[in-house]
């Protein structure tokens, strides 16, 4: 197998350069030179997460796809830490990411089954206070791309960054209480009316029936009998606006003519 490289980084002051290859070794290079360092084993499949220390020089965290996640003291070439990332029932999970804390006390990291892991010192009572599954209501809805190739949510047709904020749900699907859907941005402030979604069932094109929260639902509302939006309700509020001003406009002249004045040109 050729050796190839997956992932690059530098250490907090640059003296050294650490590279993941494809065949699981973590190698320490002097920036400077050139020269290789260490060999560091550990790895059981590629590494695509390399993370220097905010400011300590020495410490660099690797994890990858074998569900590893090491603390490395890259100037002795050894390991400080290590954690498996174990899931009961399914095996390990992949690391995706992993990120420090600007203190570097803690780092938190993503695994491929949708969690997230947090390190640290101390207890782990302040995170207890959360439900142990939260999910946006919309991570699992289905996109599509419009004539321009731009990407649209296919129950809503709308622009994903342009959707209300999402609220939290569990696994299930289910909303969480009105004080974790204050924990999404966006929704910080408004009543508690507003923080419990009303869920609906709803038919897609294909004819499958699905779940979706009320007040976001597809651009065919009006054939399924749903209350239009906000945004249709604007724009039919506009139309009248124009159709009644070219009403005017157009008695406005007849009542000219009829006086005698001429037929009146318009700009």
């Amino acid at each position: 197998m050729k050796p190839k490289v997956t992932m690059i980084a530098w250490n907090q002051n640059d003296n050294y350069v650490v590279t993941a290859v494809n065949n699981h070794l973590l190698k320490v290079w002097n920036s400077s030179t050139g020269q290789l360092l260490h060999d560091l084993v550990g790895h059981a499949d590629e590494v695509f997460v390399l993370e220097t220390h905010p400011f300590d020089c020495r410490i660099m965290l690797s994890a990858g796809h074998d569900g590893n996640i090491f603390i490395w003291d890259i100037t002795k070439g050894t390991k400080t830490k290590h954690y498996f990332n174990m899931i009961e029932g399914q095996g390990h999970g992949a690391v995706f990411d992993c990120k420090f804390s600007p203190d570097g006390q803690h780092f938190a990291c993503t695994d491929s089954h949708g969690h997230l892991l947090i390190f640290g010192f101390g207890c782990s009572r302040p995170y207890e206070k959360i439900p142990d599954q939260m999910f946006f209501h919309t991570d699992y809805r289905p996109l599509i791309r419009d004539s321009n190739n731009y990407v649209l949510d296919e129950q809503t047709q709308q622009a994903p960054h342009l959707m209300p904020p999402p609220f939290l749900v569990d696994v299930d699907g289910n909303p969480h209480p009105t004080k974790y859907q204050r924990l999404v941005p966006g929704r910080e402030n408004c009543a508690d009316e507003h923080l419990i979604p009303q869920l609906g069932y709803v038919a897609t094109s294909d004819g499958e029936v699905v779940e979706q929260v009320i007040g976001q639902q597809t651009v065919d509302q009006d054939e399924q009998g749903m209350e239009p939006s906000i945004l249709d309700g604007m724009i039919r509020q506009l139309q009248l606006q124009q159709d009644q001003r070219t009403a005017a406009e157009q008695e406005s002249a007849s009542g000219a003519q009829q006086n005698g004045e001429g037929t009146p040109r318009r700009g």
